[in-house]
């Protein structure tokens, strides 16, 4: 066992000693030892139950054998970070929970690993410390929230960010907004529609890292307990077996997170997560390659933000295994590939049935016949950029209109409350990459108010930031190379027409090159944002959009 490093022999004693410390016996010290990384803290939202899993899974590993001992990793609300100097700490975190489990899991010398994340950056940090340290690991997260009820309709979270703009444009009352406060937000869990953290705690299934509703049982069912028990149990029969995430997370794993991605219409997050976890079993990850498997892929589901249904009727539908069921009609999904039950995803998915077809489209009558998510190249972003396709309305996949240019998101929202952004204009938000932001801040704040303001179907918004699950509508993200590396992003000017070409994968300055190049010659890099602390070096190392955001090493 790899704990006998601290656990065997008489060199060991001192660490014995230390373990008697702790409470443990012998008995506990003969078994393997498994590491269980709780997410658990009293400010967000879809981690305030996660104490409730880990005892959960304490009991399912104690049953199988082994001895199950707890440790932290930091999580971060995205909502509540959102539209301030908080969302810079968002994506960031990211790379501090997987260094940060690295570094336990291997001072520890743990035997196994259970994950019990659930919101946006601890799921794909912690898939991405489980490659790295290689151990057998399950994950088992906290499960989606319930969808809110307000006036007779179920709503989410993007849901209460545009009533506010609805209510700045003077389309609901003051009562109104005050009573999708109170009832957008019910119960425990991650939000209820298909944002960054709903979008990633399905992806794990589809991985094969976790098991089967691990994605959509929501967080208040008992059915929640009863999965992290059984991923207690499931963890020592992996560690019996000798199944390492790396043996489950290979590059076919990967195309079918990717693929399902597609049929979900997830967040175009997982298009920063996915590459930075192929980069971790060493898979290069070009983000235009998912245009290939979007252009055979048909998007099946349209939930929140991009249609009425939620996680929860999701689930009633038959859940991931579902979807992936529908998709395997076509050969889509790899069968072959090894996942955390000790089955193949073939035999996962063998009995699975689409219960709903209103909400998991068969493949036949699929909502579109490409997947919910495009990469958009053009001079305006040579390396790419991302849009949820499956959210944006049919006039707006094609676009054309004029750069109302910004060089923050404060600014942007003020000139939309302000009524200053008007149908047809394309808004231009920069410097807000990885390395400009520093941290690739959300613009949830601007895309709901200009869907709240009504203008959703005529504005579109361009960033080298990102966009949170939550936003809907015409809303380019990742554009790459980033404003603060001198991208073309960075010489738009006000008034300069841009065309968005969706189904053509198209983002164009209609600007001449010998125009861009006088600009490039005249553009001089900015002073750093920041300059101290964590995110003055992760600026340093940080890489563009389209590459995930992954950290590298300045080279000299």
């Amino acid at each position: 066992m790899r704990s006998d490093t601290v656990t065997k022999g008489k060199q060991q004693a001192p660490h014995r000693s230390l373990f008697n410390a702790l409470g443990l016996t012998p008995e506990e010290m003969e078994r393997p030892l498994v590491g269980i990384v709780s997410s658990y803290n009293e400010i967000v939202p879809g981690h305030m139950n996660l104490d409730k899993i880990v005892n959960a899974v304490k009991q399912g590993v104690a049953m199988a054998g082994g001895t199950p001992i707890v440790f932290p990793a930091i999580a971060v609300c995205d909502g509540i970070a959102m539209g301030h100097i908080g969302m810079k700490y968002s994506l960031v975190t990211r790379d501090l929970i997987a260094d940060s489990t690295e570094a336990m899991a291997m001072a520890h010398q743990f035997d196994a690993l259970v994950m019990v994340p659930n919101c946006d950056k601890n799921v794909p940090g912690l898939l991405m410390a489980a490659a790295r340290i290689n151990v057998p690991t399950i994950f088992v997260s906290g499960g989606p929230m319930l969808a809110g009820h307000v006036k007779g309709k179920k709503t989410s979270l993007s849901s209460m960010f545009e009533a506010v703009g609805a209510n700045a444009a003077g389309l609901i009352t003051d009562d109104d907004l005050c009573e999708f406060e109170n009832k957008t937000c019910p119960t425990c869990g991650s939000c209820s529609g298909m944002y960054t953290a709903n979008s990633m705690n399905c992806l794990t299934e589809v991985l094969g890292m976790g098991l089967g509703g691990n994605g959509t049982i929501p967080a208040v069912y008992s059915e929640r307990i009863r999965l992290a028990k059984h991923a207690g149990m499931k963890v020592m029969e992996l560690w019996e077996k000798n199944i390492r995430p790396r043996d489950i997370m290979t590059e076919n794993a990967i195309l079918n997170a990717l693929t399902v991605d597609m049929a979900l219409g997830c967040s175009t997050n997982s298009m920063l997560h996915l590459p930075a976890i192929a980069h971790e079993v060493g898979m290069d990850f070009e983000i235009d390659f998912a245009n290939g498997i979007s252009e055979k892929t048909p998007n099946l589901c349209h939930l929140a933000p991009a249609g009425p249904t939620y996680m929860e009727d999701l689930n009633e539908a038959g859940g991931v295994y579902a979807v992936m069921a529908e998709l395997n009609k076509k050969g889509l999904i790899h069968t072959e590939c090894m996942t955390v039950t000790g089955k193949t995803v073939g035999e996962n998915i063998k009995n699975a049935v689409n219960k709903d077809p209103e909400v998991i489209r068969p493949i036949e009558n699929p909502y579109t016949p490409t997947g919910g998510l495009a990469v958009l190249k053009g001079n305006l972003a040579p390396d790419g950029s991302v849009v949820k396709r499956s959210a944006v309305v049919e006039e707006m996949l094609v676009h054309e209109g004029p750069a109302r240019v910004f060089d923050c998101e404060e600014d942007a929202i003020d000139a939309i409350k302000g009524g200053k952004i008007v149908a047809g204009d394309v808004v231009v938000i920069r410097y807000e990459g990885p390395k400009g932001g520093p941290g690739m801040r959300e613009m949830l704040n601007p895309t709901s108010a200009i869907a709240g303001m009504g203008l959703g179907s005529s504005v579109a918004l361009i960033t080298d930031g990102r966009f949170s699950g939550a936003s809907r509508g015409a809303s380019i993200g990742h554009v790459s190379p980033e404003a603060a590396v001198g991208g073309p992003i960075a010489l738009v000017e006000e008034g300069d027409i841009i065309k968005i070409d969706i189904p053509n994968l198209k983002l164009e300055l209609d600007v001449s090159e010998e125009e861009l190049a006088k600009r490039r010659e005249a553009w001089t890099e900015r002073e750093p944002k920041v300059t101290t602390g964590y995110l003055a070096r992760y600026a340093s190392m940080v890489t563009s959009g389209n590459r995930g955001a992954i950290l590298e090493v300045p080279k000299n």
